[in-house]
């Protein structure tokens, strides 16, 4: 679909329901005009979505949709729809929206890690440049698996969560810069690429993998959507294409915070894992099997969750009018 063109095709359309759905005051003609505006601009954002996902042109008729629909319902939703919305629909929709941008970072993240990985296992100088050899050696053999042992399994868990919460904050936060998400990128795969460079070191590189993989596996790639959202937002505000900038940026901005509802629930699930399960000493098949699940169900909710509601016209833009209409045109 040529969606310039086909936008070119309906402009009169819809800037005509933008007209009615800003009147006051309705005779039988106008109302019966706005309905059936409406019914044609939910057909259309159903095309243009099942088309091209989250087109601006996209984005502009849902705004339009939304008025018109309150116009001639004026209802909210009770807060049991809202809330069975937000997680079911608003949520995977606004992970949907940054899939392809959370493996980019994934792949920059092990690229990274591994760069450093390498490089300390294979350069004496650098170990030696790190710490004292032997006192590596307690880290390696020792303290490396002990620091998930070091406290209660909820005060470890609560820990956990709180430090990786605040790492996706920052990300979250400072993503309009553009800098701050790449610098906790950068810093994170650096300091996993170097216990993982030191561990190799004393030949222990296998308990590493085991010692991260059970919660790792989910708690790593909540911090890459955390990121991916945080650069969105940046990219929002530097190309925020037929949108004005404020407009992208609100729209991307109310989106934002329904990914913060699916990295809390990400965050607090790894947490647990890591304080309850990664120090048991159960069969390694088990630990990580637990961790792959819990990978697998987040995933799920990005990309099989996500994608039926991006395809029902959900953005994941919390904005209550928008949402109203993306819900009837879903219908």
């Amino acid at each position: 679909m040529d969606l310039d063109a086909y936008s070119h095709a309906h402009d009169a359309e819809w800037r005509r329901l933008d007209e009615l759905s800003r009147q006051r005051r309705f005779d039988g003609r106008d109302a019966d005009e706005l309905i059936d505006g409406y019914q044609a601009g939910a057909t259309q954002l159903s095309q243009i979505t099942t088309a091209a996902g989250q087109a601006p042109q996209a984005a502009r008729l849902s705004v339009l949709l939304s008025r018109a629909r309150l116009r001639f319902t004026g209802a909210a939703a009770d807060p049991v729809t809202q809330l069975s919305h937000y997680a079911t629909r608003a949520v995977p929709a606004a992970l949907y929206g940054i899939r392809y941008l959370s493996l980019a970072v994934m792949a920059i993240f092990i690229a990274i890690a591994a760069a450093y990985a390498v490089w300390v296992a294979t350069n004496p100088d650098v170990v030696a440049a790190i710490g004292d050899y032997e006192q590596l050696r307690v880290y390696a053999e020792q303290e490396f698996v002990e620091y998930y042992r070091e406290s209660s399994e909820g005060v470890f868990a609560t820990q956990v969560f709180t430090n990786n919460a605040w790492i996706a904050a920052q990300c979250v936060a400072f993503g309009i810069t553009g800098l701050w998400p790449a610098f906790v990128l950068f810093q994170n795969a650096q300091g996993v690429g170097i216990s993982a460079g030191i561990m190799a070191e004393f030949d222990r590189l296998d308990v590493f993998f085991l010692s991260i993989l059970p919660h790792g596996q989910l708690e790593l790639y909540a911090v890459f959507v955390a990121c991916a959202a945080g650069l969105r937002i940046f990219w929002a505000w530097v190309a925020p294409g037929a949108r004005t900038r404020i407009q992208a940026l609100a729209e991307d901005g109310r989106a934002l915070f329904a990914t913060v509802g699916g990295l809390v629930v990400a965050l607090l699930v790894s947490g647990v894992i890591e304080g309850v399960v990664t120090r048991q000493e159960w069969p390694d098949v088990i630990r990580i099997g637990i961790g792959t699940v819990a990978l697998v169900w987040f995933l799920w909710v990005q990309w099989g969750l996500g994608r039926r509601a991006a395809l029902a016209g959900e953005t994941g833009d919390l904005d209550p009018i928008s949402r109203g209409a993306r819900v009837v045109v879903a219908d």
